[in-house]
């Protein structure tokens, strides 16, 4: 029998979910629980972290899993690093879902940096109006340029104050549209972008608006993971479910 651990947190990840839940398959999606409001699942949920490889191995084996899709954000690194150990520790076929990077598209004006304190160098010296759209977790190493104004979009509300001294918050959730993004840059007269590489199309269109509204984008590249199989397509992944050798490295 299969049992799938679905670690999810994209977009990707929820069709995943209702692919396995339309095929009958049983297994469980794993959320971070970085956002409170989750979006719903047609398969059984867990919501939090698993304790390191220790803890992760040893859910995997109580939970009798069989098999591990890794459908996490390109920059969830930690996460898919503690899979391929767990996995490999366990001898549980791993797969990853990746969606390719974005590549710049003629009139796209990008500086690729390799890491978010390069990101915040990458900014200018003179006071601008920054869309940050990096999520919530790594804001406060951008208060070293405190001359700039900083539009944030978030899906909660922060708990506590940011760690910004001018900053905006849109709470809103993807996918999002070029017209709405270009809009919201020209409301908010924002004169630099920053994003993350994450790839996919439900938050491609931030870097779209920018290209049409001629700003620059200062793009954050992801983090190295060590060689795993990996899926482009769910297609591929929903096969690899019943034949998991057949995906290599």
């Amino acid at each position: 029998m299969i049992r799938v651990l679905l670690l999810g947190g994209t977009t990707e990840a929820s069709q995943i979910a209702q692919l396995l839940a339309n095929a009958g398959i049983e297994a469980v999606f794993s959320y971070a629980g970085r956002t409170t409001k989750p979006v719903s699942q047609p398969i059984p949920v867990r919501v939090g972290g698993f304790g390191g490889v220790a803890g992760l191995v040893s859910y995997l084996r109580n939970a009798k899993i069989t098999h591990v899709l890794d459908a996490t954000h390109p920059f969830a690194a930690q996460m898919s690093c503690h899979a391929i150990a767990a996995c490999a520790e366990t001898d549980i076929p791993l797969l990853a879902f990746e969606r390719p990077p974005w590549k710049p598209a003629e009139g796209d004006d990008w500086r690729s940096v390799p890491d978010i304190p390069s990101a915040v160098a990458a900014l200018p010296s003179a006071a601008s109006r920054i869309f940050l759209a990096i999520g919530r977790q790594h804001i406060e190493i951008f208060s070293a340029r405190p001359q700039h104004e900083y539009l944030l979009r978030l899906v909660d509300a922060p708990a506590l104050p940011l760690p910004l001294p001018q900053a905006e918050i849109v709470i809103a959730r993807g996918p999002f549209t070029i017209e709405g993004d270009a809009a919201l840059m020209q409301t908010h007269r924002i004169t630099h972008v920053v994003a993350k590489n994450a790839g996919g199309v439900g938050a491609q269109a931030k870097l779209d608006a920018a290209r049409i509204l001629g700003l620059p984008v200062i793009l954050i590249e992801r983090p190295a993971i060590p060689p795993r199989p990996v899926a482009r397509t769910m297609k591929e992944a929903m096969a690899w479910l019943r034949h998991p050798a057949r995906l290599g490295v």
